[in-house]
């Protein structure tokens, strides 16, 4: 990917598609108290204002010859949760936490790449929306960086769909099995919305910190995996976030900075919601997002996202950090 030369405007069309409303502004960008996250995009329930261009991106994509299968795939068979069961077994939160983990890993017949479990705060419930259960279990799969690095371009995009598909197996798989042993469940993956804001959970379920790209980076995985998340009640440990050095790594870093054809990534932090932390313009992104089948450009070339860089670059970051505090 090569460095950008010229900032990309968008045509007239998508132009015309956007709304008078800032998503910035929807999504708090400049408010200084904390408030729970407003829905902007991805959701097909709420009326949002950029709905226009949310439809047509809908409709390219699905559309498309390549593309479009990918996507129907999750509509071929719709998902059916499975029937809570009568509480056969008990076991404590370490042991349960410690089969999650298991099943998760390596008997789904969906697995995933890595597990991180946290209890669920209300600013991370989006307005309109109410989340009951205690715990959330995050799900992180990896995309292939080679297919990913084809983006701008609907191949990249289906990389992202078809990690989005398996994210959201696994969880309802997940879900399935803890409802098939008594205990109330509920899984849900991407791209569409669902009632829990994913990243601030992530970051706190040690998933990743998150990067100037406005996506997490993860020690082993760096930024190059989706998410998936199940709700539930059964009592859990929770894991802690995992910081180090992403966020200090990024501070000195332009890799996406500079490879943004819109110009929507700031090299500084903003305040979005009473936090101080990484912003992408929503309103400079959607357009080239509309534009090239969902774009993707920041993840693929993020210096994290290298196969097999993300270990090393967490291990010098974190030896910097150790060196900083003696």
């Amino acid at each position: 990917m090569q460095r950008r030369t010229a900032v990309w405007s968008p045509p007239a069309d998508l132009v015309e598609r956007m709304p008078t409303e800032s998503g910035n502004t929807r999504n708090g960008l400049g408010e200084q108290a904390p408030r729970r996250p407003t829905p902007v995009m991805w959701t097909w329930k709420d009326p949002i204002p950029h709905r226009a261009m949310q439809d047509l991106i809908a409709e390219r994509c699905f559309a498309h010859p390549g593309l479009g299968p990918v996507l129907r795939r999750r509509d071929a068979d719709p998902y059916r949760p499975a029937t809570i069961e009568p509480v056969s077994e008990t076991a404590s939160p370490v042991a349960w936490t410690e089969r999650i983990r298991r099943f998760a890993l390596h008997e789904s017949p969906h697995p995933v790449d890595q597990v991180g479990i946290v209890e669920v705060r209300p600013d991370w419930v989006f307005e309109g929306y109410e989340v009951t259960e205690r715990f959330a279990i995050l799900l992180a799969s990896a995309m292939d960086h080679g297919e990913l690095s084809k983006t701008p371009s609907w191949e990249g995009n289906a990389e992202v769909h078809r990690v989005y598909n398996d994210s959201t197996a696994a969880a309802r798989a997940l879900a399935d099995h803890l409802r098939s042993r008594g205990h109330h469940a509920r899984g849900h993956g991407g791209p569409g919305m669902g009632p829990l804001l994913l990243l601030p959970a992530a970051i706190e379920a040690g998933l990743g910190e998150l990067g100037k790209h406005g996506s997490l980076i993860n020690r082993e995985l760096g930024s190059s995996f989706r998410l998936a998340c199940v709700l539930t009640d059964l009592d859990l440990v929770v894991d802690e976030p995992d910081e180090f050095g992403a966020d200090d790594f990024c501070w000195g870093c332009r890799v996406c900075t500079d490879a943004c054809p819109p110009d929507a990534i700031a090299p500084d932090k903003a305040v979005v919601r009473g936090v101080t932390k990484w912003y992408v313009d929503f309103d400079r992104c959607l357009p080239y997002f509309a534009e090239t089948y969902g774009c993707g450009i920041c993840i693929a070339v993020c210096p994290w996202s290298t196969p097999g860089s993300a270990p090393r670059l967490a291990a010098n970051m974190t030896a910097k950090r150790q060196r900083r505090a003696r």
